[in-house]
C-alpha cells in the first residue's frame, strides 16, 4: 500500500511536468504580461478539479480511474472512450515530452538533435524499466524526484524575482484581452495531472482519508510554484525556448543554466513515471472489461507496446516528419476531453459540495476545450475508432 506522502509525490510529479520548461514563455508570447491572468484562472480551476477527483477517487478507488467513473455514469461505451483518450494521451505524449526534455539538455550542453533524441530515448527507457519492476519502486523513485524538482523550481523563482523589471509588465495586454483565452489553452498542458492519481487510489490503504490530504497538499505546492514561475517569467522578460534556464541563469549565472539541464530530466521523467504507471493499470482494467485487446492485461506486454510506439514516434520526431508542438497540443486536447467527461460524470455521481465542484469544473474545462481549435478532431477520431471497435466486438460475440 502507498503512503500519503508517496501519494503527494505522485500528484506533484504528475502536475509539475515538462510544460514548465517552455510553456511559460509560449503563454507570455501569446498574451504578454496578461498571461498571468490565465495562470491564475487555471489555478482557480484546479481547486474544483482537484476536489472532484478527490471525491471520485475515494468513492470508487480502482485502476480504471476516470474511465470507471464515466462508465458508471454514462455506460460502457462512454467509459471505454474516456479510457482510450487517457491512454492515447499517454502514448503520444510520453515521447513528445521526453524529446522536449532532450532538446533542453542538448541546447544547454551545446549538442545537436541526435543527442536530444538519444536523451529522450534514455529517459523513456528508464521509466518503462522502473515501471516494469513494480509500482512501489516507481513510487519510491517518484518521491525523490518530486522533492528535488519542487526545490529546484523554488530556487529558480526566488533567485529570478529580484531581477524583475517594471517595464516588462507594460503594456499589460499587448494582444488584447481575448488573447488570455489562447494563453489558457496553451497553459492547460501544464495543468493536466489532477486525474492521474485517481487511477492509483486503489493502492492507498485508506483512500477516503489519504486522497483528499494528498491532493490538497499537492494543490498548495502547485499554486505557490506556478504563480511564482509566472511572475518571474514576465518580470525577467524571458520569451526564449528555454525560459527556465533564463530564470536560473538570471539568479545563479552559468551554474544555474547547467542545473536546469538536470531539472529538465527530472521534470520529464517525473511526469512520465506517474502517467505510465497509471496508463498501465488503466490498460489492464480496459482489457479485463473487454474494451481493449486481451494482451494489455499483462503489465509487461502493455509496457512493451508503449515502448514500441514511443520508439517509432521518436524516430519520426527525430527526422522532423512530425512537429513536437503539434503532438503536445494533440495530447492536451485528449486530456482536456478526459476532464470534460470525468467532471460530467462527477456531476451525476457525486452529491452535495462535491457535485457543485464537479459542475463548476465541467463548465470551465468545456470552455478550455473549445480553445483547442483543430486539435478537437483528435479525441473525436478516437470516439469513432472506439465505437467501431466495440460494434465489431459485439458482432463477434453474437456470432
Amino acid at each position: 500500500m502507498l503512503t500519503t506522502r508517496t501519494a503527494i509525490a505522485l500528484y506533484v510529479g504528475a502536475v509539475l511536468g515538462p510544460g514548465v520548461l517552455f510553456i511559460p514563455a509560449v503563454a507570455a508570447r501569446e498574451a504578454g504580461p496578461a498571461s498571468i491572468l490565465a495562470w491564475a484562472g487555471l489555478l482557480a480551476l484546479s481547486v474544483p478539479l482537484a476536489a472532484t477527483f478527490a471525491a471520485l477517487g475515494t468513492r470508487q478507488p480502482e485502476a480504471g480511474g476516470t474511465a470507471a467513473y464515466v462508465r458508471k455514469a454514462f455506460g460502457r461505451r462512454a467509459g471505454a472512450t474516456t479510457g482510450w483518450w487517457f491512454l492515447g494521451g499517454v502514448v503520444i505524449g510520453a515521447p513528445a515530452v521526453a524529446l522536449v526534455g532532450g532538446f533542453y539538455v542538448a541546447e544547454l550542453l551545446g549538442a545537436g538533435r541526435g543527442a536530444a533524441v538519444a536523451a529522450a530515448a534514455g529517459m523513456v527507457g528508464i521509466v518503462l524499466v522502473t515501471n516494469a519492476a513494480s509500482l512501489h519502486t516507481t513510487a519510491r523513485l517518484q518521491l525523490g524526484l518530486a522533492a528535488v524538482l519542487a526545490g529546484l523550481l523554488l530556487v529558480a523563482v526566488v533567485t529570478a524575482l529580484p531581477h524583475s523589471e517594471a517595464e516588462n509588465w507594460t503594456p499589460f495586454a499587448p494582444h488584447g484581452w481575448l488573447a488570455i483565452g489562447g494563453a489558457a489553452s496553451v497553459l492547460m498542458f501544464s495543468f493536466v495531472g489532477w486525474e492521474a492519481g485517481s487511477h492509483l487510489a486503489g493502492e492507498l490503504q485508506d483512500p477516503r482519508r489519504q486522497l483528499p490530504r494528498a491532493i490538497g497538499t499537492a494543490l498548495a505546492v502547485v499554486v505557490v510554484l506556478y504563480l511564482g514561475l509566472a511572475a518571474a517569467t514576465v518580470g525577467v522578460g524571458t520569451q526564449s525556448d528555454v525560459p527556465l534556464a533564463d530564470l536560473m541563469g538570471a539568479g545563479l549565472g552559468d551554474a544555474g543554466r547547467r542545473i536546469t539541464a538536470l531539472l529538465a530530466v527530472l521534470l520529464t521523467m517525473g511526469t512520465m513515471n506517474t502517467y505510465v504507471a497509471a496508463a498501465t493499470r488503466l490498460a489492464g482494467a480496459l482489457a479485463q472489461e473487454g474494451n481493449a485487446p486481451r494482451f494489455l492485461a499483462s503489465p509487461r506486454l502493455a509496457l512493451a507496446t508503449m515502448a514500441g510506439i514511443a520508439g517509432a514516434l521518436l524516430v519520426v520526431l527525430g527526422v522532423e516528419l512530425l512537429d513536437v508542438d503539434a503532438l503536445m497540443r494533440a495530447t492536451s486536447a485528449l486530456f482536456v476531453a478526459v476532464y470534460v467527461t470525468a467532471t460530467a460524470a462527477g456531476s451525476r455521481l457525486l452529491d452535495g459540495a462535491a457535485r457543485i465542484a464537479a459542475r463548476v469544473a465541467f463548465v470551465a474545462v468545456l470552455v478550455v476545450f473549445a480553445f483547442s481549435g483543430a486539435y478537437i478532431l483528435v479525441p473525436l477520431v478516437i470516439i469513432a475508432v472506439t465505437k467501431l471497435s466495440l460494434s465489431r466486438r459485439a458482432v463477434l460475440v453474437a456470432q
